[in-house]
């Protein structure tokens, strides 16, 4: 079969690729390895809004980390082709370890002991996806499905109590997110965010600030925290007040084994990664409080990657992680996710818009590298940085010597796709 010229394998595939020797260190680039796109709830509206802002400001590179469907990846590529912003692909997944759960030990969600979310960094193979692995997708699609449709059930009996009059159920919510983000309905699958945002803009009909006050009182049982002009902050609130375990609207989840979390990861092509919650979460999730035995439990996992969103992180927290991660032998990547309203800049930055530190900054350029020298090996069939079983691939006498050795490569395919690139 003949792929079309901005299919991810051909775009690879077809890329003149001259190795260069190993640098001291990767040039300065300016990466972001995950974001989620429409119609996953995200701060951009659409996909060309977000490779818009990426070229604006100025991105060498940009990561997607999607669930459930990925065929908007093909409106990415294209548009990233446009821009000559060098696309990294990825997925993102939930699973549960169940030792965990009996245990009460949280990995990176501090609400759900056992619950953990799993990333797949240079998910080549995706278009069109292995029909076992497209099984999998659709049992994940499935169930959160069912979910969201009783909780939108339960959210619109709840707000018709208290006041607020609306017919908003899953399929009406599914297809205001298909319109505003410009996808097909099918593509659609809700999460709580999309709920809340529904839920939010049918209270903020009513004009009348006190009004909405009011209503939240009685949804909530005591006063909002949030100010009844401010729409994500509302949108949170619900979310944690009436959505959460616990809560009057809450449905309880269903996830598959982290097994099956972890073969999806590989099915698709990529790096099994960890996503880092740290100081995001307060206190620590227990998993990742001691980073040495973090380090040492995802390596017997056969996880060798990592990442971290540092918006949610202190410097010092933050360079905590990365270096003795690093030294471990494990990659690391960093993004933003643009999961909320939030339109945040597209570089990534630490709390309070705090600029990552050159010596941090410099190991997440470096991930991000080798995870581009991943997803050319992979298109063109030869070993990638892991194997089709998450075994780390080649024989290299330190773990420096591995990662410098794909990094370096990674910098050729970047240089390479540069050269390829149309100009924008």
């Amino acid at each position: 079969m003949t792929l079309p010229t901005s299919h991810p394998l051909a775009i690879f595939q077809n890329l003149n690729v001259e190795c260069s020797a190993p640098a001291s260190s990767p040039s300065a680039l300016i990466v972001n390895a995950h974001v989620h796109l429409p119609p996953n709830f995200s701060a951009f509206s659409t996909v060309g809004q977000a490779v818009d802002l990426a070229a604006e400001q100025g991105l060498n590179m940009l990561g997607v980390s999607n669930y459930y469907d990925y065929t908007v990846y093909r409106d990415f590529t294209r548009l990233a082709l446009q821009k000559g912003i060098f696309p990294i692909y990825g997925i993102e997944t939930i699973g549960l370890i169940e030792e965990f759960v009996n245990s009460g030990v949280r990995l990176n969600d501090p609400g759900n002991p056992g619950k953990t979310y799993l990333c797949s960094k240079g998910a080549i193979l995706l278009d069109p996806l292995p029909q076992s692995t497209q099984a999998i997708v659709d049992q994940i699609k499935l169930r959160d499905t069912l979910r969201m449709n009783a909780m939108a059930k339960e959210m619109q009996r709840i707000f018709t109590e208290a006041g607020v009059d609306n017919k908003l159920d899953g399929e009406t919510i599914r297809r205001s997110v298909a319109t505003r983000s410009h996808v097909e309905i099918e593509t659609v699958t809700l999460q709580e965010r999309h709920l809340a945002q529904a839920f939010q803009e049918a209270l903020f009909l009513a004009p009348d600030l006190d009004e909405r006050m009011n209503v939240l009182t009685k949804l909530f049982g005591t006063p909002a925290a949030a100010n009844c002009n401010d729409a994500a902050g509302v949108q949170n609130e619900i979310r944690s007040r009436l959505m959460k375990a616990g809560k009057r609207a809450f449905v309880p989840d269903t996830f598959i084994d982290f097994s099956e979390a972890y073969a999806l990861t590989l099915a698709v092509g990529g790096i099994p990664a960890y996503p880092i919650l740290a100081d995001g979460a307060s206190p620590i999730c227990e998993y990742e409080q001691d980073i040495d035995a973090l380090a040492e439990d995802l390596i017997r996992r056969s996880i060798y990657a990592v990442e971290l969103i540092p918006i949610r992180n202190t410097p010092e927290i933050l360079a905590s992680y990365v270096h003795k991660l690093r030294a471990k032998g494990l990659i690391v990547t960093a993004g933003t996710e643009h999961n909320t309203l939030d339109l945040l800049p597209i570089q990534p930055t630490c709390v309070n818009n705090i600029a990552i530190p050159s010596e941090l900054q410099a190991v997440f350029t470096e991930g991000a590298l080798v995870v581009a020298a991943h997803q050319y090996l992979i298109a063109n069939n030869k070993g990638g940085y892991v194997s089709a079983d998450g075994q780390l691939t080649g024989s290299f006498r330190t773990v420096d010597e591995r990662i410098s050795h794909f990094a370096t490569l990674g910098r050729d395919v970047l240089k390479a796709f540069q050269k390829a690139a149309p100009s924008s």
